[in-house]
């Protein structure tokens, strides 16, 4: 599968492998040390396979991932190497099933980065020509036995300082055959290898947190708990210490603050929401001096002067409120780049929210690759399809390709109901409409306009759209629907011109739906 730079997109039916593809890309190199993102045989391996995979005794290929190095990483590498060592930044990461790694690295050629060496301490031709000869660590370490008594200043000196370089800063402990890949991947591939970050709506937050098992939990949701408190900068020992209260309580809500608004830049549904924390004290039952202390995570309605708990808003608020709290996990890592894997986001936001969570994925994508599958066509930007990939099951295995080979109408459903949205929606760019019945009314008025214009009159403005409906009937549907788009909309239908249809019309202006004086009559 090739990504996007930016954002790439998997839509696909259920139970095509959409999760699976997430998830087995994640547990290459997962951001933490966590057991839900290593690969387990018997959870992971194909079942139908899986008797004959245990009785072969050998470790299988989970993944391969390919990466490619930008220029700004290949320019910073090649300070080191020189220019033209490596003719393909290229290098493929294999995972097995045991999550041991094997590398096939990129193409290099010792003999050049030799002569950048000699060059840099500038050895004459003789000794150029020598050092260009060793490519091999043994025959390397033999010259540098063999030259170590030369004076310092001499030809063959600089040449001990030359082989003395290699050896001090590209030779590895990494016992492979081509030394010069060897270090390229310990200090410079590996270091810039991305980690993933996996998101679904079971890392949504409760809305009670139990800071006193906390610790112990491993479920998704005390993840993403986890990794509020952090966020809050909360010390769980330190809450044992009853004078600390209002050293949390600041804490907390600079957090509340920081996250409400970081929320309400992008959720545009309900904006009189604002998150609250606090911490609730109460004796266990059982022992009564064992105070337990809990985290409540209640949302304050600006509209209805009310809180409720977390759990009690919508999930669609949920998802984005815990996502913003899982990616905090990462937002403060410069030293380390990122790839964001997310599970049906926005799953239960409204279409309108679903635009907001675009337009948030957009701007993290400045910073981020972002990979996402879905199942909505107002997920699938219909001005981007490039990012889409599609995924389809057949039997011999799960096939992923370019939206524009892929043939199942099933798996093409998402991003053909994004392009005849945005059709519909075209249709309407222009702020005055023209109701037409049929398509043949909008041929007619066409060419009556452009004769008029051919004979120097005026024809149908140009900031006028003739939108044909299809008859009286859809007249209401249709006009009920661009209602609130503040839209000049005038009717031009034949259909009036009867007793019935007049009826009609009449029912249309006292429901408000055309005004009096926008209509015609033919």
């Amino acid at each position: 599968m090739v990504v996007y730079n930016d954002i790439t997109i998997i839509v696909g039916k259920n139970e095509s492998g959409k999760t699976a593809i997430l998830e087995a890309i994640a547990k290459t190199n997962y951001f933490s040390d966590d057991n839900d993102f290593k690969f387990n045989p018997t959870h992971d391996y194909p079942r139908k396979e899986k008797k004959k995979y245990d009785k072969s005794g050998e470790i299988g290929e989970a993944i391969s991932c390919t990466y490619q190095l930008n220029q700004k990483e290949i320019h910073e590498i090649e300070k080191h190497i020189g220019g033209n060592v490596v003719s393909k930044w290229e290098f493929t990461v294999t995972t097995k099933y045991d999550n041991l790694k094997s590398i096939s690295h990129p193409e290099t050629d010792i003999y050049k980065f030799l002569e950048f060496i000699g060059n840099k301490h500038n050895l004459n031709a003789e000794n150029l020509n020598i050092i260009r000869n060793l490519t091999s660590k043994n025959e390397i370490l033999n010259a540098l036995d063999e030259y170590k008594t030369a004076e310092e200043e001499s030809a063959e000196g600089k040449l001990f300082k030359a082989l003395s370089d290699i050896k001090a800063n590209y030779f590895t402990n990494l016992d492979w055959n081509n030394w010069l890949a060897a270090y390229l991947w310990r200090i410079h591939l590996s270091p810039a290898m991305p980690k993933f970050m996996y998101f679904d709506e079971y890392y949504e937050l409760p809305s009670k947190i139990d800071l006193s098992t906390i610790n112990k939990s491993t479920t998704q949701d005390a993840k993403t708990a986890k990794a509020l408190l952090e966020l809050a900068d909360v010390d769980l020992d330190d809450l044992q210490n009853p004078d600390s209260y209002e050293d949390f309580k600041a804490e907390l809500e600079a957090t509340s603050s920081e996250i409400t608004q970081h929320i309400f830049k992008y959720w545009k549904n309900n904006t009189g929401l604002r998150v609250q924390f606090d911490i609730e004290s109460k004796e266990n039952r059982n022992y009564p001096n064992n105070v337990e202390k809990y985290l409540n995570i209640r949302v304050w309605s600006d509209k209805h002067h009310i809180s409720l708990p977390l759990s009690n808003r919508s999930k669609g608020f949920n998802w984005f409120f815990s996502f913003i709290v899982w990616f905090s996990r990462i937002q403060e890592d410069k030293s380390n780049q990122y790839i964001l894997l997310l599970d049906e986001p926005g799953l239960n936001l409204h279409a309108a929210a679903q635009a907001d969570l675009l337009r948030f994925l957009d701007d993290l994508s400045e910073e981020y690759q972002i990979i996402y599958t879905t199942h909505s066509p107002f997920m699938v930007p219909h001005n981007s399809l490039e990012r889409v990939r599609t995924v389809y099951e057949s039997k011999d295995g799960t096939t992923i390709k370019n939206a524009i080979e892929e043939k199942d109408s099933d798996t093409l459903f998402p991003l053909q109901a994004a392009l005849g949205y945005d059709i519909a929606q075209n249709l309407f760019i222009n702020k005055n409409n023209l109701l037409v019945e049929g398509v043949s009314d909008l041929v007619y008025l066409t060419m009556m306009s452009s004769i008029l214009e051919e004979s120097g009159l005026q024809g149908i403005k140009d900031d006028i759209t003739i939108v044909p409906v299809g008859g009286l009937d859809k007249v209401t549907s249709f006009i009920s629907l661009l209602k609130g788009q503040n839209l000049n909309i005038v009717c031009a239908l034949d259909t009036f011109t009867d007793q019935k249809g007049k009826a009609r019309l009449n029912s249309l202006i006292e429901q408000k739906i055309i005004k009096e004086k926008k209509h015609t009559l033919f």
